[in-house]
């Protein structure tokens, strides 16, 4: 049975796999009929489940391919200890886009990964300075209309 550290440091493997970009090493805690739902998979294969290991490879493999820069960060781990399931929520730095993304993982009896479901956050842009116009009244003014 998994426990609150096994799942922490799971969370902290995968994440140091996928900065290394070692699919290999991240399949391996995948059950052979895993099934993986992510909007990417959508747009990247075509479908938003991709159903066993060998189709996750190749998903993957095909995304990896596209992408130049790959950077995860983990923010934290949550588990559930009675319905096996593990969501790794980190920051995610692909290419120039940074957003926020949620992977919640299913543990089967044996301990393997039998399911996931990706959420991805909104892409954060760089804010860029602020520029007011020249004609807006002081702060705090009550005659201000727009």
């Amino acid at each position: 049975m998994m426990t609150r550290d096994d799942a922490l440091q799971f969370a902290a493997s995968w994440i140091e796999a996928w900065n290394r970009r070692d699919i290999e090493q991240v399949l391996a805690t995948f059950d052979d009929a895993v099934e993986f739902t992510s909007p990417r998979a959508l747009a990247t294969v075509g479908v938003a489940t991709v159903r066993g290991k060998q189709e996750l490879r190749a998903y993957w493999q095909t995304a990896l391919a596209r992408i130049s820069s790959l950077r995860f960060v983990l923010d934290r781990a949550l588990w559930d200890p009675e319905r096996r399931e593990l969501a790794i929520v980190y920051m995610s730095q692909v290419n120039d886009e940074q957003k926020c993304v949620s992977e919640n993982f299913c543990f089967g009896p044996n301990g393997t990964v039998n399911a996931v479901d990706v959420f991805h956050g909104v892409v954060r842009l760089p804010i860029p300075a602020l520029q007011l116009p020249a004609d807006l009244p002081p702060s705090g003014r009550s005659d201000f209309r727009s």
